[in-house]
């Protein structure tokens, strides 16, 4: 359940559901399983993965929605080897090729036929409200992946207004500047990695990894027009990540402080112990969230982006 990655966004009206009025909400669209025709499904399921569970599972005012995707996996190779059995058959019975627009019904009919027969694959996405915060932030890492939840939200509540959270200085310009002169903002430490990009050619780029990144030959890369646009950071000595141009987060690991929170919590079931790490987790990054924002310059505006 602790997070990975974070696409963190804000909302642009206040959110005005109570957490309760939230999971009736998603209580509307729960997950249901693919039938035998359906290619995907989608719907909402209880964080804690107990069906008796509430939809949201909340903590300290905060809120955790879980959406579950399940997809038919029917391999490309698959439906190829048949359709290319149905116009040998049509061939040899009616002395003539298919065409490509009768190729495509017949690929159609063939995954029609199949889907029955197709395996299964599950997944599960998480985010959280927080709604004092006015923010949504989802477990991602693609932002691809983001929008199907927020899809699904702005379905499920009729509205979503939510932007991606920006601060007052471009992102990639600050981590440059970092690297060149300093100083890293106030509790935060510069990593071992990063990723550069030519300002005049997106497509030169500089992927550094376990190295010092105060070295002559970063400050020469950056000197010649690279920027950054995306650095290895560690907050407050206790969480490491990445952050890239975007203020997207990414490969969180957690510190020895926060793990023995953790351990320091006697739990007597998986209930508990979910709601104890949900609510350090919640903690933890309602400081390092608006600290990240503060590093670039502070929040903009949402309203005018």
């Amino acid at each position: 359940m602790w997070f990975k990655n974070l696409l963190i966004y804000q909302f642009t009206k206040p959110f005005t559901l109570t957490l309760d009025e939230l999971s009736d909400k998603l209580a509307e669209r729960p997950f249901v399983p693919c039938n035998s025709q359906d290619p995907s499904s989608r719907g909402w399921v209880a964080p804690i993965g107990d069906e008796n569970s509430p939809l949201v599972h909340s903590a300290n005012g905060y809120g955790m929605l879980c959406l579950q995707r399940q997809d038919k996996v029917l391999p490309a190779a698959v439906v190829n080897e048949f359709l290319d059995d149905k116009i040998a058959d049509i061939r040899d019975r009616e002395e003539r090729i298919p065409g490509r627009k009768e190729r495509v019904e017949l690929k159609e009919q063939i995954t029609f036929e199949l889907l029955p027969r197709a395996f299964t694959r599950s997944s599960r996405l998480y985010a959280y409200l927080a709604p004092r915060e006015g923010l949504l932030v989802i477990n991602a890492s693609a932002y691809g992946r983001a929008e199907e939840l927020m899809n699904l939200l702005r379905e499920t509540l009729g509205t979503l207004p939510v932007l991606p959270v920006k601060s007052a200085e471009e992102p990639s310009a600050a981590m440059t500047r970092w690297l060149l002169n300093g100083p890293t903002p106030n509790n935060f430490e510069i990593g071992g990695e990063c990723e550069l990009r030519d300002s005049r050619d997106e497509s030169s780029v500089i992927r550094c990894k376990n190295q010092a990144l105060d070295s002559e030959e970063i400050r020469n890369h950056l000197e010649a027009g690279m920027r950054v646009t995306r650095l290895a950071l560690k907050w407050q000595g206790d969480i490491e990540f990445l952050v890239d141009e975007k203020l997207a987060i990414k490969r969180l690991r957690f510190g020895d402080l926060i793990l023995d929170k953790i351990s320091d919590i006697h739990t007597e079931s998986a209930v508990e112990q979910f709601d104890a790490d949900f609510a350090i987790m919640t903690g933890e990054f309602a400081q390092l969230i608006p600290a990240l924002v503060d590093a670039f310059g502070g929040p903009s505006d949402p309203t005018t982006t």
